[in-house]
C-alpha cells in the first residue's frame, strides 16, 4: 500500500522545531484580511459565459481561497497580481458547469458535504474546523463549496463520456506492466504538474506573466498542491498535481528535457507545451524497480491548548497540557495506549495519520525525530502554538516501493485517457461558447 498523502501532510505539520501551526499548507493560518470591497464593486459583473455570469465578488472570493491556501496577506497588491487568471479559470469552471448540467449529471449537496469532510479529515481538522477557518479568513464557505462542485461534476462527465472502454483491458495492463519492467535500472521521476491552458493566441503573454508570477510565489514557499489545486486546468488538480512516478517518454519533450536536468526539491520554469503552460516540480528521482523504503506506521496523540501559545508567557492551562504531554511519552508502551490517550485528548484529530513512507516526511527534523523511534517507543512532547503531540512508531519495514502492480498500470493508463479527454472537451466547450468580457 503506497503511504498516504494525508499522512504526509499531517506530519509536516507537526515538523516543528518548536513552533510551526499545525494544519496542512491548505489551511495555513493566512495573515489578517484586507478590507472588503464595498457591495456595488462586488456585485459588478466580469464576465457573461453562454448566458451566466461572473461577478466581481466571484472573483474576490476565489482571490482570497488563493491567499488563504497559500498563507499569503490577501494585500490589494496580492489580489490585484490574481485577477486576471482567477477570471479565466472562473470563466473555464462555468463552461464546464454548464456541459455537467446539461449532461444531468447529479452533484448533489451531500457530495459537497462528503468533499469538506473528506478535505477536514486529510487536514486533520474536526468536523465543521474548515468552514470556521474560512469564515475567519473573511472567505464565504460557498467559494469553497462552488470550486468543489465543478471538480466533482467534471470528473463524472469525463467518466460517463468514456464509459467502459475507458477501463483499461487485462491485456493493455500487462503491456503497461512489461513495458515498465523493461525500463528497469533507467531514471524515472516522481513530478507534480500545473497545466495552464491558452486557447486563444491574443492571451498568451497575459497568461505567461500569470504562470511566472505563479511560479515565484511557488519559490517563496507557496505549496505547490495549493497552486495545483487553485489554478491547474489538468486533471491531476484534484491530486494536487500529482503525475505519479514517470519516464521521460512519458512526458512532452519540452518537459522532459527540462525534467532530466532538475534536481529533487526543484520548481520549473513556466514551460511552453501543446495547447499552454505547464510548470512541474521534482520531487523525487530513482531507477526504475529499484526503490527500498522504510514504511512506518504510527500512532499520534495530540493535546490541544484553550488559546494559542506564546512561548515567553504559557498560561497554566498549557503548562498543565505539556505536563500530561511528557507524563505519556514516560508512561506509554504501546500504540494503543497512545491512541487511547488521543481519543480522551479532545482534539478530534486521528490518532492514525496511515503508512508513512520514512524518507519522504519533511521537514528534515521530523524525519530525523521518527527516524530514531524504535518501535513501541514515545516520542518527546512536540510542541506547536495550538497544542503538544506524541509519535510512537508502531511498526517498520522496507519495501521495494518501485514494483508496478496491476492495479499501478490500470490507473495509469486511465488517468492518461482522462487527462486527454479533459483538455480535447475544454477547449472544444471555449471555441463554441459565447464569451463576454467586461471591465
Amino acid at each position: 500500500m503506497r503511504p498516504t498523502a494525508r499522512a504526509l501532510l499531517l506530519l509536516s505539520a507537526l515538523a516543528l522545531p518548536v513552533l510551526a501551526v499545525p494544519g496542512t499548507p491548505a489551511l495555513a493560518q493566512a495573515p489578517a484580511t484586507a478590507a472588503r470591497a464595498p457591495d456595488g464593486a462586488t456585485n459588478g459583473i466580469v464576465a457573461v459565459i453562454n448566458g451566466d455570469i461572473v461577478t466581481r465578488g466571484d472573483v474576490d472570493g476565489r482571490r482570497r481561497l488563493f491567499a488563504l491556501n497559500a498563507g499569503l496577506a490577501p494585500s490589494p497588491e496580492v489580489l490585484e497580481r490574481l485577477t486576471p487568471q482567477v477570471t479565466r479559470l472562473l470563466v473555464d469552471e462555468r463552461l464546464r458547469m454548464q456541459d455537467v448540467q446539461r449532461r444531468r449529471i447529479p452533484v448533489t449537496d451531500g457530495d459537497i458535504a462528503q468533499a469538506v469532510a473528506d478535505l477536514e479529515r486529510r487536514n486533520n481538522l474536526p468536523a465543521g474546523g474548515l468552514v470556521a477557518q474560512l469564515r475567519r479568513a473573511g472567505v464565504e464557505p460557498r467559494v469553497l463549496y462552488d470550486q468543489l462542485r465543478v471538480q466533482i461534476g467534471w470528473a463524472r462527465l469525463l467518466r460517463q463520456i468514456l464509459g467502459p472502454q475507458a477501463q483499461p483491458t487485462d491485456a493493455e495492463v500487462a503491456e503497461q506492466i512489461a513495458l515498465q519492467r523493461a525500463r528497469t535500472g533507467q531514471q524515472e521521476f516522481l513530478v507534480s504538474e500545473i497545466f495552464i491552458p491558452v486557447d486563444d493566441p491574443t492571451e498568451e503573454p497575459e497568461v505567461r506573466r500569470f504562470v511566472e508570477e505563479v511560479v515565484t510565489q511557488l519559490r517563496r514557499g507557496v505549496p505547490f498542491p495549493v497552486a495545483a489545486t487553485q489554478f491547474s486546468q489538468a486533471q491531476t488538480a484534484l491530486q494536487g498535481g500529482d503525475l505519479g512516478w514517470v519516464g521521460l517518454e512519458a512526458l512532452d519533450e519540452s518537459v522532459a528535457r527540462i525534467v532530466g536536468q532538475m534536481p529533487p526539491g526543484a520548481i520549473s520554469n513556466a514551460i511552453a507545451v501543446p495547447g499552454g503552460f505547464q510548470i512541474v516540480a521534482l520531487r523525487q528521482r530513482r531507477e526504475v524497480g529499484r526503490d527500498d523504503a522504510t514504511i512506518l506506521t504510527l500512532r499520534q496523540a495530540f493535546l490541544p491548548f484553550a488559546t494559542p501559545l506564546n512561548p515567553q508567557a504559557p498560561t497554566p492551562q498549557q503548562i498543565q497540557v505539556v505536563e500530561r504531554a511528557r507524563a505519556l511519552s514516560a508512561s506509554a508502551r504501546s500504540c494503543e495506549a497512545v491512541e487511547q490517550a488521543a481519543r480522551a485528548g479532545g482534539s478530534g484529530r486521528d490518532p492514525d495519520p496511515g503508512p508513512v513512507r520514512l524518507e519522504t516526511v519533511q521537514p528534515p527534523a521530523l524525519r530525523q525525530l521518527i527516524g530514531g523511534l524504535a518501535p513501541g517507543r514515545a516520542s518527546q512532547p512536540v510542541i506547536a502554538p495550538d497544542g503538544v503531540a506524541i509519535i510512537m512508531v508502531c511498526t517498520r519495514e522496507t519495501r521495494n516501493q518501485a514494483e508496478i502492480t496491476p492495479e499501478v498500470a490500470r490507473q495509469q493508463l486511465l488517468r492518461d485517457r482522462v487527462e486527454l479527454l479533459s483538455r480535447q472537451l475544454q477547449r472544444d466547450l471555449r471555441r463554441r461558447a459565447q464569451i463576454e468580457m467586461r471591465s
